[in-house]
């Protein structure tokens, strides 16, 4: 009889003959094992003649160096020792006197006391000699760089293996190790390279055809004095959304997450802060204008009932993908997104928020590691070619300063991130500051219930504020309207009920389905429409804040 397979792979002998159970062991889910461990055993993948063809081109024709660089990053992209060390020796003597011939490469080969180790003079003249032409030198560049990362991921797997066998760290730790090893392997390709501008021209002309007078070139945010200023969120941006805790940094990213996905635009959300269950609930009373106390606790009326299935209906297909992985690495969250773009196409993708992630690796300071971060991010954006919206939290200057005005200084723990983003917005409620002032209330009606939102930077548009109604109830941010009542800490809930027409009774087969006069074929959604509201426009001059600080706080226009 022969050996037999339990479903945990162990070999069960009964009688069979010497060696089987070995041959059937070393199978292992289809893998001969046996096998693996003879490919350490052989030469890793090169190509020695595309090598020395690469040297030859570069000894009879020195302007190809540059062109060749772009490929070959070092010494250690060559299999051979030897032609590692030469190809380094012409690129500093290119990058030094920005030529190079044979009898300087040999001088330096000397002085350097490295001559007999390559090979010697006549190698240096055996690969000038074997080479008719340098115009095959890209070709075998690239070849030559393609040998270099399969033996790059061969040394990585290699590393991999060992760490799987011999580390004492959990399997989590490991798997991101890895990860990483394998993402710097990809991240080492081509370099570009100038475009002329005969080819530039063309293309921005391409572009601007194809926006053939569309007021949005990119996602639309819902909000439209912000689209009006920024023309939609573009492509491959960055765009920093700050403010200081409690003003509704992720109350107005959510609202900008449900717009564009209720407008066709697939969004991805990263929350380091709150979990999905809570950001669904936010969304769920936002969109349905239900008191998020009430909604909380369950103490619902028939109309809030009927108004909060209504929003589960809308947002039942919405293309909204939220992640909730506290503690959220670089890397990760770049693996991640790569995942849900190749997935479900995401066409924005919002991150809340960025303090609260971390580089993954060991770094000197909190400060550089937020660089890292903000380059990281920066790149995922150009990448992915997706707007991301990061979330930032602003230090307490702004608490001490008169008016609690922001600016772009206050951005926290890092200066790059000023730098790196393409567009960086402030929120700013004044209201916040006097919640337990009723005199301040009094005096500032117009200001109850008013957010501003103020474009301290877009490196594409012009700066400025828009203004932004504020519904504290329901957490939900609105299209400013000059006509619309006073709301936030001392506006009346009344108002946030739902239409009167009572739902008929509940389906128990399913609660979503429409009931009664709500939520019926043909009937309008009871909320989420915005209403235009009045044009803002940018504070010429001033880039940092979105205009001069008054003297008197109480002047602030609104």
């Amino acid at each position: 009889m022969s050996g037999i397979h339990e479903p945990d792979n162990q070999v069960v002998s009964t009688g069979a003959q010497p060696g089987a159970t070995s041959a059937i062991a070393g199978r292992v889910g289809g893998r001969d094992w046996r096998h693996l461990s003879t490919l350490f055993e052989q030469l890793p993948p090169h190509a020695i003649e595309a090598e020395m063809n690469v040297l030859g081109s570069m000894l009879i024709d020195p302007q190809v160096i540059g062109d060749v660089i772009l490929v070959l990053r070092s010494g250690d992209d060559f299999y051979k020792p030897a032609n590692g060390s030469i190809y380094e020796a012409m690129v500093e003597l290119y990058d030094k006197h920005g030529a190079m011939d044979i009898v300087l490469l040999n001088q330096l080969l000397v002085d350097r006391d490295i001559l007999s180790t390559v090979g010697g003079l006549n190698y240096l003249v055996e690969l000038a000699s074997a080479v008719p032409s340098a115009a095959s030198a890209l070709h075998h560049a690239r070849l030559v760089r393609n040998k270099a990362a399969i033996r790059h991921l061969i040394d990585t797997a290699g590393d991999i293996l060992y760490d799987a066998y011999h580390s004492s760290e959990n399997a989590l730790v490991i798997l991101e190790a890895a990860e990483q090893r394998i993402f710097q392997i990809a991240q080492q390709s081509e370099q570009s390279h100038a475009v002329t501008m005969q080819e530039l021209v063309y293309q921005a002309y391409d572009l601007i055809s194809a926006a053939d007078g569309e007021h949005l070139t990119g996602v639309p945010t819902g909000y439209h004095d912000l689209d009006e200023m920024t023309y939609g969120l573009q492509k491959g941006e960055m765009i920093i959304i700050a403010a200081r805790p409690s003003m509704g940094k992720t109350a107005l990213a959510l609202n900008i997450a449900e717009q564009m996905a209720l407008a066709g635009y697939p969004t991805g959300f990263f929350s380091l802060e709150m979990s999905k269950e809570q950001l669904v609930q936010r969304i769920l009373s936002s969109r349905s204008r239900v008191d998020s106390k009430k909604l909380r606790r369950g103490m619902l009326n028939t109309d809030e009932d009927g108004s909060l299935q209504n929003a589960c209906r809308e947002l039942h297909d919405a293309p909204i993908y939220i992640d909730d992985t506290a503690g959220l690495t670089l890397l990760q969250m770049r693996a991640k997104a790569r995942r849900l773009a190749a997935k479900h196409d995401i066409k924005a993708l919002v991150v809340d928020y960025l303090q609260l992630m971390s580089a993954g690796g060991r770094v000197e300071s909190r400060q550089m590691e937020i660089s890292e971060i903000s380059r990281g991010v920066k790149a995922m954006a150009r990448e992915l070619n997706i707007p991301v919206i990061c979330l930032s939290q602003l230090n307490r200057a702004a608490e001490q300063r008169e008016g609690h005005r922001p600016r772009m200084s206050d951005l926290r723990e890092s200066g790059s991130l000023e730098q790196d983003a393409d567009v960086v917005m402030m929120l700013h409620r004044e209201e916040y500051y006097h919640q337990a002032d009723p005199d301040w209330a009094e005096m500032n009606e117009e200001k109850l219930g008013v957010a501003e939102l103020i474009l301290a930077k877009q490196r594409n548009g012009p700066t400025g504020s828009v203004r932004l109604s504020w519904i504290s109830e329901i957490t939900r941010f609105e299209n400013f309207s000059p006509a619309a009542p006073p709301g936030g800490y001392y506006g009346s809930g009344e108002r946030y009920s739902t239409p009167a027409t009572p739902p008929g009774p509940r389906n128990p087969r399913n609660p979503l389905a429409p009931r009664g006069g709500q939520g019926a074929p043909g009937s309008e959604p009871a909320s989420g429409r915005f209403q235009k509201g009045a044009q803002t426009g940018p504070v010429s001059g001033f880039r940092d804040g979105g205009g001069p600080e008054p003297e008197n706080a109480d002047d602030i226009p609104f």
